[in-house]
């Protein structure tokens, strides 16, 4: 197994790429609108580019911690809260782009169009429940909360990325195209079933390997 173990200054260094890397989606977009290169529906092209980074963000919060666990990089989860953070961001841009071009900031109709649509309904909902996991992703709120509570808290995750899933697959429906909702969601499911062998299973194997039942 590789042993990479940064220090300080690499972890710092790290951070910087990982930052500017997590903006490039978002400057491809502006560069793409200043250069006419939005296609024939600007709209969905934008509505679709910062729904996808999303999904991929929320996926790169997920391996974080089972990929830590497989390799022993404990550096990796003082990237976590950054990743996740840009998860939001580009969630927050998402939906920017729903409530202004769809909607033209009318609170009322979009409202009415959450509640219409279901798609709609399980993103915004996925969304809504994005807001405290950033709004609390702070060390001081951490201290606030408590450890415990803080954890518990932030396993929302675990239901928005499936949230996403389902939004994605629904909006892919009319198109009758499923495969990228299908590479989101197996995705997710082995991410997450990674979590249940590390946090249930594991722990279980090696408490019989420690206390073998008596024969």
């Amino acid at each position: 197994m590789l042993n990479f173990n940064p220090g300080a200054k690499q972890i710092t260094l790290l951070k910087t790429v990982l930052f500017v890397a997590a903006l490039g989606p978002l400057v491809r977009l502006v560069l793409f609108g200043f250069t006419d290169r939005l296609g024939a529906n600007p709209i969905e092209f934008i509505t679709r580019n910062t729904g996808d980074w999303t999904l991929y963000f929320l996926c790169l919060t997920l391996l974080i911690t089972p990929l830590r666990r497989v390799t022993n990089w404990n550096w990796l989860i003082k990237l976590r809260r950054m990743v996740g953070l840009f998860a939001f961001f580009y969630a927050t841009l998402h939906f920017t782009t729903f409530l202004w071009f769809d909607h033209f900031f009318d609170i009322d109709e979009m409202l009415k169009d959450v509640v219409k649509r279901p798609f709609i309904t399980v993103g915004f909902t996925a969304f809504l429940l994005l807001i405290p996991l950033a709004v609390t992703s702070t060390n001081a709120m951490v201290r606030r909360l408590g450890g415990k509570r803080w954890q518990w808290l932030h396993r929302l995750i675990y239901l928005i990325a499936p949230l996403g899933i389902l939004h994605y697959w629904w909006m892919k429906a009319g198109k009758n195209d499923f495969s990228q909702p299908v590479l989101f969601g197996s995705i997710v499911v082995i991410l997450l079933l990674a979590r249940v062998y590390f946090n249930i299973l594991k722990p279980r194997m090696q408490k019989r390997r420690m206390n073998p039942a008596p024969t």
